[in-house]
């Protein structure tokens, strides 16, 4: 087997406590490391994140710290990018992931047998690190939490049309262009989205197999999912359509919420129907919660983490709508923000 030359990009800022996790992971690979680019673009990071690189740096020939002034993701992605054009292959990882040992060979191994594929990606497993992360960690690999997010789920192996942490031909960038960095969610799937309109392939494969700590608090998780659905609505006004229906499933509920409240106050047939609905979300909740815990603790804490994700990405939807579509608003700087 030959061994092309990967590229890994992995943005961060403030990641003292997974950072050399996630290197460590990938010096452990069973790929050739000389055949191995790193690239950590770091957002000026005011912990011991720095530190930590720059002593690996001196055991590691194939590792290298580059500053990103912007601090933001996808002006990380870009600047790592272009610093990869001379690896066939470039890699999009995040600094809270660890790879399985075998993850870079067996993902050369299915580009090169499959040349119609532009991009691959693998399953996340979820990690959690105490009962609220072990809650969010079920939730976010739940077909109720997270619907068709197949890379999240593990349900699908195929042709998709996202991944986490995708490997990407090189030339796909000279096709496609680079991230917008105007986003500070979703870069990857508007990304993505423009590479499936170029008529290239993204496949998921169930071989590969990758680590990723959650967010740590029920806060954390309901920022992340906010800016989520936020953003989405730029990406939408940007290309001019819906990028994906399942996006619409949790605005859909939020608006039901918002309106319906309103409403029963006025008629009992409207709150028997607001009632019907939010008791049915809560028992198919609980019944996928129930397949994880067999306790009532557990099962509710699940329960609120489905709840976070859904209403979250939906208010953030909203907000967006308001903002993007209704308002017309401008991205600004003060608009971009880390929410880790």
């Amino acid at each position: 087997m030959s061994f092309p030359k990967i590229a890994i990009v992995i943005p961060c800022r403030n990641e003292e406590k997974y950072i050399e996790k996630c290197l460590i992971s990938i010096f452990n690979q069973t790929y050739p490391q000389d055949k191995i680019k790193i690239l950590v673009v770091d957002g000026l990071s005011t912990d011991n994140t720095r530190q930590k690189i720059n002593d690996l740096i001196k055991k590691r020939k194939n590792l290298y710290l580059i500053d990103n002034k912007n601090k933001t993701t996808p002006f990380a992605l870009n600047i790592g990018i272009k610093e990869s054009m001379d690896c066939e292959y470039i890699m999009i990882l995040g600094a809270h992931a660890e790879l399985y040992s075998d993850y870079l060979e067996k993902a050369i191994k299915i580009l090169l047998l499959n040349i119609e594929i532009s991009c691959l990606g693998g399953i996340l497993e979820n990690i959690s690190e105490n009962k609220t992360t072990e809650a969010i960690s079920f939730a976010m690999s739940s077909l109720f939490g997270v619907g068709s997010a197949h890379f999240r789920t593990g349900f699908k192996e195929g042709f998709v049309d996202t991944v986490a942490f995708g490997m990407y031909k090189k030339d796909v960038f000279e096709k496609v262009g680079l991230f917008d960095e105007e986003l500070t969610r979703n870069q990857d799937d508007e990304f993505n989205y423009r590479l499936l309109k170029h008529n290239l392939k993204i496949f998921l494969s169930k071989d590969l197999k990758a680590k990723y700590y959650v967010r740590s608090s029920f806060i954390k998780l309901f920022r992340q999912y906010f800016q989520y659905g936020y953003w989405k609505v730029y990406v939408n006004r940007k290309h001019k359509t819906i990028t994906s229906v399942r996006q619409l499933a949790p605005f859909v509920f939020v608006f039901f919420i918002l309106i319906f409240g309103v409403l029963s106050i006025f008629s009992n047939l409207i709150l028997f129907i607001f009632s019907t609905v939010l008791i049915l979300y809560f028992l198919i909740g609980f019944g996928f919660s129930f397949k994880y815990y067999r306790n009532i603790t557990g099962n509710l804490k699940i329960l609120f983490s489905f709840f976070i994700i859904h209403i979250s990405y939906g208010l953030g939807y909203l907000k967006g709508l308001w903002d993007f579509i209704i308002w017309r608003k401008k991205v600004k700087t003060r608009d971009v923000q880390l929410t880790r």
